[in-house]
């Protein structure tokens, strides 16, 4: 029985060190998390943007698949080409339903002797599940590792030299979608070039049992401010990336999601859901997914009715008032010939309809990113 089936919530190895320090804490996943600390939402994003910020993201799920077909049962089940990966490598991908939709997004690390997938806390058992559903026949087996792996995400301009700072292994070299192992304030990580944000940044993966000691080891060093699931949202939508639930779900494709460039047509070997990705590359998609704006201050939220031609077509995936860039931003899915740079349509927010214009996603880049 999960923590949401028996009412119980969930907690992770830092729960008192986010009461402590004010958070205000609300059920997500699950999980007791912290949204926000007295900073404030608008701070913490500012914070991650302009200098550093951590996130407890320990609610995430962390599954080890381990033995000869390893490699070749995880690329059975995901829409990516997982003997790509070299070790030490990561991987974005999704996995697969037979009819092409989404069971959740999930990260592939690639170890010398193992796989890693990293999972949505919301969709933990129902991936395990889907995932043992279609082992059968392949030589490996699946471990839930989730409750004894605390996960801290380090994100902004200054997060690889604060994390450096405390690690025994240099990490100038790590490219983006890579990852090495070492110690971090003496405690051994998973040190990931991963992120959320759209900044640079670290993911640590370790014992929970270790959280307390990391994060007040990070925090010491006085330039990182305590950052929640509030601007982490804000964050990732200014950076264009889907959130499982809201841009991503159990009725849409990846392809429907615009997420094309991880589904791998062209694998050796068969995997869920390929014929219909493969007539939707070829014939393409009723709908697609797009980024928008007001020209008004008003704001986007998720669920609020989305209009073309008149017609309700569909609902706000994600949205808000970015905090970089002043502007309102949102998500949703229009019909494919209308999802194109500069379409109009509206969005209907309490009863008044709300011109919207079709953007360009992401709506930010990091300076100097191309």
């Amino acid at each position: 029985m999960t923590a949401t089936e028996s009412g119980a919530l969930k907690r992770t190895p830092l729960h008192d060190i986010h009461v402590a320090l004010g958070a205000k804490i609300v059920p997500f996943a699950g999980y007791e998390m912290p949204v926000q600390y007295p900073t404030g939402i608008t701070a913490e994003h500012k914070a991650v943007r302009e200098a550093c910020g951590m996130f407890d993201v320990s609610h995430m799920g962390e599954v080890i698949v381990r033995g000869p077909d390893a490699i070749r049962f995880v690329s059975s089940v995901t829409s990516n080409d997982v003997s790509a990966l070299a070790v030490g490598q990561v991987q974005y991908s999704t996995l697969l339903r037979a009819d092409g939709t989404l069971v959740d997004d999930l990260l592939v690390y690639r170890f010398a002797d193992h796989l890693l997938l990293v999972i949505n806390a919301s969709n933990r058992d129902k991936d395990i599940a889907h995932l043992n559903a279609h082992l059968a026949g392949f030589d490996c087996t699946l471990t839930d590792i989730s409750d004894n792996t605390a996960l801290l995400a380090v994100q902004g301009p200054k997060a690889p030299a604060i994390v450096a700072g405390l690690a025994d292994v240099p990490l100038d070299g790590i490219k983006y979608y890579w990852f090495t192992e070492g110690n971090v304030a003496g405690v051994p990580c998973i040190i990931s070039r991963t992120g959320y944000t759209g900044e640079l940044g670290f993911e640590l993966y370790f014992d929970a049992k270790e959280a307390p000691k990391v994060w007040e080891a990070i925090m010491a060093t006085g330039e990182v401010t305590p950052a929640g699931l509030g601007c982490r949202d804000s964050l990732r939508l200014e950076a264009g990336m889907s959130l499982y639930g809201n841009e991503l779900d159990d009725r849409t494709t990846p392809i429907e999601a615009g997420l094309n460039w991880i589904v791998k047509l062209s694998k050796s070997e068969p995997f869920l859901g390929k014929d219909v990705l493969l007539r939707q590359h070829n014939e393409g998609t009723d709908r697609k997914l797009v980024g928008f704006t007001f020209d008004e201050r008003a704001i986007p939220r998720h669920g609020y009715p989305v209009v073309y031609g008149g017609v309700v077509v569909g609902d706000v995936c994600s949205g808000t008032m970015s905090p970089t860039l002043g502007i309102p931003i949102g998500t949703c899915f229009l019909p494919s010939a209308a999802a194109v740079e500069g379409t109009t349509f509206e969005v209907d927010i309490r009863g008044k309809k709300i011109p919207a214009r079709v953007v360009k996603l992401p709506f930010y880049k990091r300076p100097g990113k191309a």
